[in-house]
């Protein structure tokens, strides 16, 4: 049965290329230049933001390895710290290492926000310090911007650069009392996702300042990433700031509705209990293997997609899966999500 509801940012109907084109071409106008999108999305994340510049990659990764890269640079030290299960190390194959010859300092418990401490405990000189907003393998958690101001300080003191990993950074902004200019002040550079919260295909802007930015140039064309016909990527990614950006803190709420109901359920629970940001965990009284044979088969039989995949947990008769609402996740209703988690054993 073909697709037809989906709760992951990176699957659905909203994805597909007809979906895509058919909205592409609804916003641009017969007068857009090749160069006009990508220098209007450039304009206004850094006018979100509050940078004095920003440049687009078309992928996150290379983005965030020309971040560490300039910033390695710039200091003259080739080591970086963060979470033990930050993006870059876990689902990026180490290309910080492979490609630039850095060194990664995992910081603090891997199940756990980090610490203060936890940097203190870093007894090496860092070029920069990553922090991933929300910390999405430990299910979507966040620290307190009080923690965040300290931390990112710490990091300046210690002349490291503060670079965040925002890759949800849109959605992150609904966990704070604060602006998003003013959270991201808190970082010398900033990484943004285009494809996840905005559902746009593919790509990311980098921010910071124009000399930072200027050498992020540089290392975009050595790494092949100054591509001449972006302009797609940036329009629908211009769609989603419009469309979905001012619609995060209901994604938020929608979430925490979710999670309600299946905590009540009794069957799964959620971490955290009450989320923070639309990003959240589901953990499951089931293997792995049978979660994802039964999703699979929900999908199979209903064209719903509950999860992307399951991760497994160090007890193999338990497993976890990442719920991310966004504009289709609003076409579940929380009790719909909490008996169809209910349902998954029935379905194996």
């Amino acid at each position: 049965m073909d697709l037809r509801r989906s709760l992951s940012h990176h699957s659905g109907p909203r994805r597909s290329p007809r979906e895509v084109a058919r909205r592409l071409a609804e916003y641009l106008s017969p007068d857009t230049a090749p160069a006009d999108p990508v220098r209007e999305l450039e304009s206004r994340i850094a006018a979100l933001l509050g940078k004095p510049a920003a440049l687009f990659f078309p992928t996150g990764t290379m983005a965030q390895q020309t971040a560490l890269r300039v910033h390695a640079e710039r200091t003259g030290r080739r080591a970086f710290a963060g979470h033990p299960q930050t993006h870059l190390h876990v689902w990026e194959n180490q290309g910080y290492n492979a490609v630039h010859g850095l060194r990664f300092h995992p910081a603090g418990d891997r199940n756990e926000l980090f610490t203060l401490e936890d940097l203190q405990a870093v007894h090496e000189p860092l070029a920069a310090v990553v922090f991933e907003l929300p910390q999405r393998d430990i299910g979507g958690l966040l620290p307190t911007f009080d923690d965040l101001r300290e931390q990112t300080g710490w990091a300046r003191n210690h002349g490291a650069a503060a670079h965040c990993d925002g890759a949800r950074l849109w959605e992150a902004h609904t966990g704070y009392d604060a602006s998003l200019d003013q959270l991201a002040g808190l970082f010398d550079t900033v990484y943004v996702s285009l494809y996840k919260g905005l559902e746009g295909t593919r790509g990311a802007v980098l921010a910071g300042d124009e000399d930072t930015i200027r050498q992020a140039a540089v290392w975009r064309r050595r790494l092949g990433g100054a591509i001449p016909d972006a302009w797609p990527l940036a329009a629908i990614a211009l769609m989603g700031l419009e469309a979905n950006l001012p619609r995060m803190t209901e994604f938020r709420d929608h979430a925490r509705a979710i999670a309600t109901a299946v905590n009540e359920d009794g069957f799964a629970h959620t971490t955290p209990e009450v989320p923070s940001t639309p990003l959240f965990h589901v953990h499951l009284p089931m293997s792995r293997h049978d979660a994802q044979r039964a999703a699979e088969n929900l999908q199979d039989e209903t064209g719903t997609k509950l999860f992307l995949y399951a991760r497994s947990n160090p007890d193999p008769a338990r497993c976890s899966f990442e719920v991310s609402v966004g504009i289709s996740g609003l076409e579940f209703s929380p009790g719909e999500v909490a008996e169809l988690i209910r349902g998954l054993p029935s379905r194996v």
